[in-house]
């Protein structure tokens, strides 16, 4: 720690470092940015110049053995999460790393084992806790607005007719490649964060772009909380051609809400604005989801704004804000809740294969 700030390191030079972690960084007052790794820079893609303040490393040991670096930031393909993620905690760093945490949750639970013996903390990149639509839906919810929830949808479902040639469409679900462990990681950690730990699982995987690959691109995943719990289905799909792609559907004892769109913010990053910029996270008004409520005997429907966003820097700040207080506690994503969430994506393959609803 040099002048009050927290040195942060980040592995990886991809999009996930430039377009989510390093803005982020640069954002928190608390952390500086202090070195990259990048193993084969080129013209164009050149993090030491595009970052002439950073160190730069051509290898992770490197970044480990730097007694300077307080955080490492782990932004490379999900087979790597569990042995830099372990070199980093016995290195002494506290680890922010992408989402899928790892493969499986035994790697995690070892992982939190470490984390407990090093006195390090682990904060998993789970961003889409702090979507603006999800932190409405949380707030209906809170509210008491739609009742007791009896069906919660979720969806990422968008017409992709190509197989993607990064790790989301070359890794097997083996090394937590493919859509359960991309788009059905948000999908499930978004159940997770309003509902738990369901009690069954039963999930379908297929292949709708039917190219012969091995490994699913289309995911549905019923949770069910029992009998006075909701049923929760996460869906990701991949040949949806819509002019407005449903985000969530929310139906309770006493309202409904339906809210299309995705959550701006990565598209805003991409761009490269970043949080604090003006209007950074804040939909349009015509991108507002719709709510139907009981009034005087007969639904009644309005259009109901999305909750001003706290933004993806939130979980960066939160995290800051552990290390200083050394609260486990005050981490904003958890491991073992990442654990848990990876727990669930397990029993959804189980229930693929085997074609039988899995009891947790």
């Amino acid at each position: 720690m040099a002048d009050n700030k927290y040195n942060v390191g980040v592995i990886g030079y991809g999009l996930s470092a430039k377009v989510f972690h390093i803005p982020l960084v640069l954002v928190t007052p608390s952390f500086n940015l202090h070195s990259i790794v990048q193993r084969t820079p080129k013209p164009n893609d050149n993090a030491a110049q595009d970052h002439p303040e950073a160190k730069i490393y051509n290898s992770a040991d490197a970044m480990f053995a730097d007694s300077e670096i307080d955080i490492v930031v782990i932004s490379t393909t999900p087979e790597t999460h569990f042995p830099f993620t372990k070199a980093a905690l016995q290195a002494g760093k506290h680890v922010v790393v992408e989402k899928p945490f790892v493969p499986t949750s035994a790697e995690a639970s070892e992982l939190i084992s470490i984390s407990k013996e090093t006195g390090k903390f682990i904060c998993v990149y789970q961003n889409r806790r702090w979507d603006s639509d999800f932190l409405t839906v949380k707030k209906l919810m809170a509210d008491g607005v739609l009742g007791r929830v009896v069906e919660f949808e979720t969806h990422f479902d968008r017409f992709k007719g190509e197989k993607p040639a990064t790790w989301k469409g070359t890794l097997t679900m083996e090394d937590a490649g493919g859509v359960i462990y991309d788009l059905g990681t948000h999908l499930i950690d978004q159940a997770f964060c309003l509902f738990g730990q369901p009690k069954t699982v039963t999930a379908i995987f297929t292949n709708q772009r039917a190219d012969g690959s091995a490994e699913p691109d289309s995911i549905t995943v019923m949770l069910n909380y029992g009998e006075k719990g909701p049923l929760v289905t996460a869906k990701a799909g991949v040949l949806c051609v819509e002019e407005e792609q449903l985000r969530y559907w929310v139906r309770g004892s006493q309202g409904s809400f339906k809210k299309y769109h995705l959550d701006i913010q990565e598209d805003q990053l991409k761009a490269g604005l970043k949080p604090g910029d003006a209007d950074f996270g804040i939909e349009s008004e015509d991108r507002s989801g719709r709510l139907v409520v009981f009034e005087d005997g007969k639904p009644k429907g309005s259009t109901y704004k999305n909750v001003t966003p706290q933004t993806y820097a939130a979980l960066y700040q939160g995290f800051a804000d552990a290390i200083t207080s050394g609260s486990e506690d005050a981490v904003p994503v958890k491991a073992s809740e990442a654990r848990d969430v990876l727990k669930i994506i397990e029993a959804a393959r189980e229930s693929a294969k085997s074609g039988k609803t899995v009891t947790l």
